[in-house]
C-alpha cells in the first residue's frame, strides 16, 4: 500500500488560483501602463512644442526688428499710432514667451519625466531629471532611444529649418508599476503559503487528534480480555500442577499477554506527556533483541543479529516508549531481508558522539528508493502490501517529540541494505 497523503488537488488549486489572479494583476497592470504613457508621451509632446515655441529664431527676429524700429522712432517726435501698435504687438508676443518658459518649461511639478534635447548631429542641447541615473546625456541617449521614439522639433521655416529630438525616458510612477506585478506575486505567493501552511497544521492536528483517539481506545478495548486471559491462564495451571508440558506453555502464553498488556500501555500513553526516566538504554535495547532473535523461527527467517550495544551512558527516556521505537525499526529491518539475502542481518550499535547518543541500526535488506526517502516516516505510507504506515512515523513522534531526539535514514543503498538513526540528547 502507498498512501499519498500531501492533498495533490489542493496545491494545484491554490497554485492556480495563484496564476490566475497573478496572470490577472499582470495584464491589468499593462493596460494600465499604456494608459500611463500615452498621457506621459502627450505631455512631453506638449513640452516639446512649448520648448519649439520657446526657442524659435523667427521669435528673436521679430523681437529684435520691433526693438530697432521702437528705438528709431524714439528720435522723432511725432509717433504715427499705427507703429506704436506694432510695440505693444511686440510687448504681448514677449509676455507669451515668457507665459510659455515659466509656466510650461521651467515648472518641475506639471510632470517629472526625464528628457534630453539633442540637435541633428547627437550634440546634448538640454536634459532635465537625468540625476538619478548618475550618467552622462550621452550614455543615457541609447536607453531613451530603446524605450521611446524620439519627438522631433522643427525650428525655422524653408530653407533655414532646423530639427532637433527630444528623447524621454520613464516617469518614477512608470518605473514603480512596471515592479508592481512581481512585489503583488510576492505577496499573493506569501499569503497562499501561509494559508496553505495553517490549513497542513490544521489537518496534522486532525490527524493526530484522530490516531491518538485510535490508540487510546484500543487500549482501552485490550485491557478486559487481557485480564481475562490472565485468569484463564491461572486456572490452567492449577488444574495441570503436576503437567510440565502444559505449565511451559502456560508460561510462554503469559509472556505474550505480558507483552500485550505492555503495547496496550504503549498506546495509552501516546498523546499524553509520558514520564522521562535517566536510564541507561543498552538494557532495554537488549531486550528487544532477545524478543526478536525468540520470534525469527515463527516469521519463517533466518537473520543474524548483530549487536555492539555496551554503554554506561544514562539519557532521558520512557521505557516503554523507548522499547517500543527501537522495536519498530529493528522489526522494519528484519522485514525488509528477503530469502534472496546471502548475508541476511540486523545490526544494533550504541555509539557516543560528544552530547550525543547514537543508536544505529543497520540492515543487509532490500533498501529505500530516494524518492521515498523523505515519505517513509509520513502516517500512512508505506511499501508493504499489508503495511498501515504507522510504525516509522510512530518511531518518529516518539522519538522527536517526546525524547527531544532525532531519528533519520543515515545512508540507504537499494540492494545493499539501510541504516536508520536515533540521536538523544546526553543529560549534562
Amino acid at each position: 500500500m502507498n498512501t499519498l497523503l500531501p492533498s495533490n488537488r489542493i496545491k494545484i488549486t491554490l497554485v492556480s488560483l495563484l496564476v490566475l489572479i497573478a496572470g490577472a494583476s499582470f495584464i491589468y497592470n499593462q493596460v494600465l501602463l499604456n494608459r500611463i504613457m500615452q498621457q506621459e508621451r502627450a505631455s512631453v509632446e506638449l513640452w516639446a512644442k512649448a520648448f519649439e515655441f520657446n526657442v524659435d529664431p523667427s521669435h528673436q527676429e521679430i523681437s529684435s526688428k520691433l526693438n530697432m524700429v521702437a528705438s528709431v522712432l524714439r528720435t522723432y517726435p511725432e509717433v504715427p499710432d499705427s507703429l506704436s501698435r506694432l510695440i505693444l504687438e511686440a510687448e504681448s508676443a514677449k509676455f507669451t514667451q515668457d507665459f510659455v518658459t515659466n509656466e510650461i518649461i521651467r515648472p518641475e511639478h506639471l510632470f517629472n519625466i526625464p528628457v534630453i534635447v539633442v540637435d541633428e548631429s547627437g550634440f546634448v542641447l538640454h536634459n532635465r531629471f537625468i540625476d538619478e541615473y548618475n550618467m552622462a546625456p550621452e550614455e543615457l541617449l541609447s536607453r531613451f532611444a530603446s524605450l521611446h521614439e524620439p519627438i522631433m522639433i522643427t525650428l525655422g521655416e524653408g530653407s533655414r529649418t532646423l530639427n532637433q529630438y527630444v528623447y524621454y525616458g520613464e516617469s518614477p510612477m512608470i518605473q514603480y508599476l512596471r515592479f508592481f506585478p512581481y512585489v503583488q506575486f510576492g505577496i499573493l505567493a506569501l499569503l497562499i503559503g501561509v494559508g496553505y501552511t495553517t490549513y497542513r497544521s490544521i489537518t496534522r492536528s486532525e490527524q493526530s487528534n484522530l490516531w491518538v483517539g485510535m490508540t487510546k481506545e484500543a487500549a482501552h478495548q485490550l485491557g478486559t480480555p487481557l485480564s481475562s486471559i490472565y485468569g484463564w491462564l491461572q486456572l490452567l495451571r492449577d488444574q495441570n500442577r503436576d503437567n510440565n508440558d502444559t505449565l511451559k506453555i502456560a508460561h510462554e502464553i503469559e509472556n505474550d499477554v505480558t507483552r500485550l498488556k505492555g503495547i496496550a500501555e504503549r498506546f495509552n500513553k501516546i498523546g499524553s506527556q509520558p514520564e522521562l526516566k535517566e536510564l541507561c538504554p543498552e538494557p532495554i535495547i537488549n531486550q528487544v533483541i532477545t524478543y526478536m532473535e525468540n520470534r525469527m523461527p515463527q516469521l519463517g527467517k533466518r537473520i543474524e543479529v548483530r549487536k555492539a550495544i555496551e554503554t554506561s551512558e544514562k539519557v532521558m527516556i520512557n521505557p516503554e516508549l523507548f522499547q517500543w521505537a527501537v522495536e519498530n525499526l529493528i522489526k522494519n529491518s528484519m522485514d525488509a531481508i528477503n530469502k534472496s539475502v546471502v548475508d541476511p542481518y540486523v545490526s544494533v550499535a550504541v555509539i557516543r558522539d560528544g552530547n550525543q547518543l547514537l543508536i544505529d541500526i543497520e540492515d543487509s535488506g532490500s533498501g529505500i528508493d530516494r524518492k521515498y526517502l523523505k515519505e517513509i516516516f509520513k502516517p500512512g505510507f508505506s511499501t508493504k502490501k499489508r503495511g498501515w504506515g504507522l510504525g516509522l512515523s510512530l518511531t518518529k513522534r516518539i522519538i522527536e517529540e517526546y525524547h527531544d531526539g532525532k531519528v533519520f535514514v543515515l545512508q540507504s543503498l537499494p540492494g545493499k541494505g539501510t541504516i536508520f538513526r536515533i540521536s538523544l540528547p546526553l543529560k549534562r
